[in-house]
């Protein structure tokens, strides 16, 4: 024994995971109080640590969870039938996504309990990096019963949201940090203040994805259902079975204890609806993976990606005839499909390691990701761009 966590990887052989990834995975198990891990087949190298897994530990370690506090994926579903959408008009209202939302950020905030901040301004905004807003019908429904169950509709659109809580998440990690707190005990008074800006973080990330997708709504001109919202990036505090309260960290992990989990693909892929499996193995750590997982990092993408004037046409369609908005020559390279795993060996191992089974797949009609660049003068990007992969 090395002292370190055991780890738990639900990947089969055939999935490609990079090897700094795994020598994340074990820097993680040997973090202090950490006494176990569980590895997703979407795992890759982050920033502070990989992201595809979820981490039990005595203590809170506010790295593991990121700058993107609350990131997450959110399902809605568009009372207007798929076909109906004229795409071409479509993503031309869609790109008033790029501007500020001209709601009542303060009223939508207190409506939801939350407490105004100075990041409230963002509400409503995708942000850089990974995240999107994508219009989406439903391909094939596979578990009709919970298909049912959540009120799946074949022939209407859908919109799937990820999105977090922008600079409010960004603002709390860089606090703790410059703090120096690498962990905190769970139930010190540092521990406290970290989880309450924490929790009202993962909430704003929630109304965050709610706001957007209700504008997506307002662009094809039909009403809104919430379908399901799960965020990916956090941390909650429950007891073990010996009574002892731990901390079960998601990094680029979805919650597998609370409705269906939708899985992503690429922009050029299909995306998944599952649903857990009340037995599935209690190593998992009651995660799931979040998406696909990236294969290639996000620098070498412009050594494989041609962005020239040429390849533009080319880049903003995906194989199911849909649409790609996105205005930065940088991110269309960056978030190509070709950077991605296969999502289907991801949902594979998903379905071999007896963790899920599909209730429906997506077909992508829309992604939007920005209309403009968002690379000014300078060549810095907003906060928006983030270490978290879809």
């Amino acid at each position: 024994m090395d002292g370190r966590a055991p780890i738990h990887i639900f990947a089969s052989s055939r999935s490609w995971i990079e090897g700094n990834a795994t020598l994340q995975l074990e820097h993680v198990a040997g973090l202090p109080g950490v006494r176990a891990v569980a590895a997703m087949p979407d795992l890759h190298p982050g920033k502070y640590g990989p992201v595809g897994c979820a981490i039990l530990s005595e203590r809170i370690h506010p790295q593991l969870v990121g700058s993107d506090i609350g990131c997450g994926m959110g399902l809605f579903e568009l009372g207007v039938a798929a076909r109906k959408l004229r795409l071409d008009h479509l993503a031309e209202r869609m790109h008033d996504l790029d501007q500020p939302w001209d709601g009542d950020a303060k009223s939508a905030a207190a409506n939801d309990g939350l407490d105004a901040t100075t990041f409230d301004a963002a509400l409503g905004s995708i942000g850089g990096g990974n995240h999107f807003c994508e219009i989406q019908a439903i391909d094939d429904i596979l578990a009709p019963d919970a298909a049912a169950r959540a009120g799946l509709e074949r022939s209407l659109a859908y919109v799937l949201v990820h999105s977090g809580s922008r600079g409010l998440g960004f603002s709390i990690l860089e606090r703790a940090l410059r703090d120096g707190y690498d962990s905190l005990t769970i139930e010190s008074d540092e521990g406290h203040a970290y989880l309450a800006a924490h929790d009202h973080a993962v909430r704003w990330a929630k109304l965050n994805r709610r706001i957007i997708a209700e504008r997506a709504g307002i662009a094809a001109r039909a009403d809104l259902r919430p379908v399901g919202d799960l965020a990916h990036n956090m941390v909650e505090c429950r007891p073990s079975a010996a009574g002892e309260v731990m901390a079960l960290h998601r990094k680029g992990a979805a919650a597998a204890d609370r409705g269906l989990v939708p899985v992503p693909g690429s922009r050029g892929t299909l995306s998944y609806l599952v649903e857990p499996l009340a037995d599935m193995p209690a190593e998992a750590l009651a995660s799931l993976a979040h998406g696909a997982g990236r294969k290639y990092d996000r620098a070498s993408m412009h050594g494989r990606v041609r962005v020239k004037k040429s390849d533009i046409a080319r880049l903003e369609r995906n194989p199911f005839g849909g649409i790609v908005v996105c205005g930065d020559r940088g991110l269309l390279a960056e978030e190509a499909p070709d950077a991605y795993k296969s999502i289907e060996r991801v949902i594979g191992d998903l379905v071999e390691f007896g963790l899920v089974r599909v209730v429906a797949t997506f077909r992508p009609l829309l992604t939007f990701k920005k209309a403009q660049s968002s690379v000014p003068a300078s060549g810095k990007r907003d906060k928006g761009w983030k270490e978290d992969r879809r």
